[in-house]
């Protein structure tokens, strides 16, 4: 049989759907183009503001100091770059495949006056547009289970570090305690979806956005691959029950 003819080999999920995988790049770009003025606030309604204290946590454990760089991948409202500068990182290179989004964290910053310690690069994670060994920190937030390929943003993440440098990935995850499980359920397909349509105007992106995070690895899963990838010392937190969690690893 063909690769043309063997679905496995051309097709991936956006979200519950089965599309070509040449497709799925620019339907999770028009997702973000849509949502990209309301992403702050639909993190707030999705989360229940509990994203900004996971993030914390986050940047908690990476524990930036003075002369640390960081690339952070998908981060294009700023919110993980603004925080690592805060707590004394020197720089940032903030990478994402949408511009909508980059546009506006540059306004944010603008707005902010933060003019300094920012690059923000439009580019994709499957193929960084950075050197080899160059950054001494990776991070992610909410980004990594829209790639097409996750093996190979992960294969990214190793290529780019320095030697000692770490990978640190906060995503949405799989819940841990049985007893939320159901809950989490209605609020993610029912509530959240409703969400969306009121104050984004945007139902099915945020019925996507609910799909992407059942379709992502468990945590487990998830390590495995990071490691796959040649990162070692791979350690996971969950958060509130696993609805997100913090996968961290080290380049050696």
């Amino acid at each position: 049989m063909s690769a043309k003819s063997t679905p496995t080999d051309t097709t991936t999920h956006f979200g519950f759907r089965e599309v070509a995988e040449d497709d799925k790049e620019s339907l999770v770009r028009d997702v973000f183009d849509s949502v990209a003025s309301k992403y702050d606030l639909m993190n707030d309604l999705m989360s229940m503001g509990i994203h900004r204290l996971w993030k914390n946590t986050m940047l908690d454990m990476l524990r930036p100091k003075a002369g640390m760089t960081l690339v952070d991948v998908g981060g294009g409202t700023g919110d993980i770059a603004f925080r690592f500068l805060d707590r004394g990182g020197s720089s940032v290179k903030v990478i994402d495949i949408n511009n909508e989004m980059l546009t506006h964290g540059r306004r944010r910053a603008i707005d902010q006056g933060r003019l300094e310690g920012l690059d923000w690069i439009n580019g994709d994670a499957e193929k960084l547009p950075i050197e080899d060994g160059s950054v001494d920190a990776y991070s992610t937030a909410f980004c990594i289970r829209n790639v097409t390929h996750i093996d190979r943003a992960l294969d990214e993440a190793a290529r780019v570090l320095k030697p000692g440098g770490r990978f640190m990935c906060l995503e949405f995850s799989h819940v841990a305690l049985p007893a939320l499980e159901k809950i989490y359920d209605t609020y993610s397909f029912s509530i959240l979806p409703w969400l969306g349509e009121i104050v984004a105007n945007d139902r099915e992106s945020y019925q996507y956005l609910a799909e992407s995070i059942r379709r992502f690895p468990d945590q487990d899963r998830f390590a495995g691959m990071i490691a796959d990838a040649g990162l070692a010392q791979i350690t996971y937190r969950n958060l509130s029950g696993g609805i997100a969690a913090i996968h961290s690893g080290w380049r050696i």
